[in-house]
């Protein structure tokens, strides 16, 4: 599926990991006949993943021969685990040695650092279309899965290609981690592209990722919008990189301030800044913003990916033509997911979805056919019966005060939680003034720092 047959052929180097151990094209396939041969079935496994040889070989594996992964974290905390092993009863887990001691079962094989444990459950039924099993972003506390198809994963390698013009020289940096929907598609689309990927399992600040990077020479780095702050403030923009051709960003929305530093970096350097928008319900990207515009069009998402359609809707269902006007952002393509899974049972579901996803985000369209995005449909409040969009309320506080800030709460009252304890008084008399609320509808709290997911996205839901 994902190993081309002239890749296994030419015996080229698939995965590097920071210790200086690889696997070749041709170790992969063979290492995924003898996986298969450990299960002899199309089952359910669940691979706790890291961004390691181990990890990486079991999904290639289990995608090669039709084997169905979820990918979860290694660090998913405990009842969670137990809560989507007993909703979902795979027949084998797929984990580092170092966790065989947490679960009662047989293992029977061992490679790379992990180990292929028998759990003794009987799997569900799995429709003959489901390839893949993530989490959803925000999924931290539920059994909610995203259901993709084989067809879902072969076109998003296969865009995700054309976007970056993919080839067997390019040397790919995964340091997000892979049951990250970003940080899997990184994986899938460089390995279908023939080309090396270059595994990281550690943190932006250590010294050791600094020098993996520059020995192993990578030519595309990709982050999240947390992964732009560290790297601002590392002073990322100062550094001699000659061999990066490509950074790319996702995960979310870049501040301008962000945004332009690094599109700068990239024209100044020589490279490509590219910014893309993404859904794991989408098998992550389905927009991307050419290098050619990174400055020209700061904030903006750009336009969908081959194969891909962009379009805005009202609240009537009608499609916006007109420029500038907000609607909600829908997207069609062959990338589209089958739907979620809540329980074992819903794995023999067909497509759901049918190739089209309401995304949720709120955009406009500018004259030269761009998307930006505005806000979420679900992070709006009626306060007072005055519509107040959570986003555009963060966004005005930051561009006023340059304090991090997030915005929650309910119809009752909005919360607005700040970083800097002496300016909430300043905060709350701004917000008043820009919304028109009463001070009753909303109330300012101070939090030490913004709480954020392991890639970098913020926790709405930490109260």
């Amino acid at each position: 599926m994902l190993l081309q047959a002239v890749f296994i052929k030419d015996d080229r180097t698939a995965f590097i990991d920071v210790e200086g151990n690889s696997l070749s094209y041709k170790a992969l396939s063979d290492f995924s006949k003898l996986f298969f041969s450990q299960i002899n079935k199309r089952t359910l496994i669940f691979i706790f993943s890291e961004n390691t040889l181990g990890s990486v070989s079991g999904y290639v594996a289990a995608l090669e021969t039709k084997i169905v992964p979820l990918l979860l974290h290694t660090a998913t905390e405990k009842g969670l685990r137990e809560t989507l092993v007993k909703k979902y009863q795979p027949e084998y887990f797929w984990m580092p040695e170092s966790m065989i001691s947490e679960w009662d079962g047989e293992v029977i094989f061992k490679a790379y650092g992990y180990a292929l444990m028998k759990t003794g459950l009987v799997a569900p039924l799995l429709s003959e279309n489901l390839s893949l099993l993530l989490p959803t972003s925000g999924s931290t506390g539920s059994p909610k899965l995203v259901r993709h198809s084989y067809n879902n994963i072969l076109a998003n390698a296969r865009n995700v290609g054309k976007v970056f013009e993919i080839n067997s020289d390019d040397r790919a940096l995964a340091m997000l981690p892979m049951y990250y929907t970003m940080g899997l598609s990184v994986i899938t689309s460089y390995l279908y592209g023939g080309a090396t990927v270059l595994l990281f399992n550690g943190s932006l600040t250590d010294a050791v990722f600094w020098k993996f990077l520059k020995e192993q020479k990578a030519t595309i780095l990709t982050g999240v919008p947390y992964t732009f702050e560290i790297l601002s403030k590392l002073r990322f923009t100062r550094m001699d990189l000659p061999d990066l051709k490509i950074i790319t960003q996702g995960g979310g929305k870049l501040s301008p301030t962000l945004f332009n530093e690094f599109a700068d970096y990239a024209t100044r350097t020589g490279k490509k800044f590219i910014a893309t928008y993404g859904q794991t319900e989408g098998t992550a990207r389905m927009a991307y913003l050419p290098a050619d515009f990174a400055q020209s069009k700061v904030g903006s998402i750009g336009k969908a990916i081959p194969e891909g359609r962009l379009y805005l809707v009202d609240e009537s269902g009608e499609e916006v033509t007109q420029a500038d006007t907000p609607g909600e952002m829908v997207y069609s393509g062959p990338n589209v997911t089958l739907g979620y899974a809540f329980s074992g049972e819903d794995l023999s579901k067909n497509d759901e979805r049918e190739g089209v996803l309401p995304t949720g985000d709120i955009a406009v369209k500018d004259s030269d056919g761009f998307f930006y995005i505005v806000g979420r449909i679900s992070r709006f409040l009626k306060l007072y019966g005055v519509r107040v969009g959570l986003d555009e309320v963060e966004q005005l506080i930051f561009q006023a005060f340059g304090v991090e800030n997030i915005c929650t709460g309910t119809d009752e009252k909005m919360k607005i939680y700040v970083t800097n304890q002496e300016m909430m008084t300043a905060i709350a008399d701004f917000v008043i003034q820009k919304t028109g609320l009463y001070h009753q509808a909303f109330e300012v709290l101070f939090i030490p720092q913004i709480p954020r997911n392991d890639v970098g996205k913020v926790i709405y839901n930490f109260e």
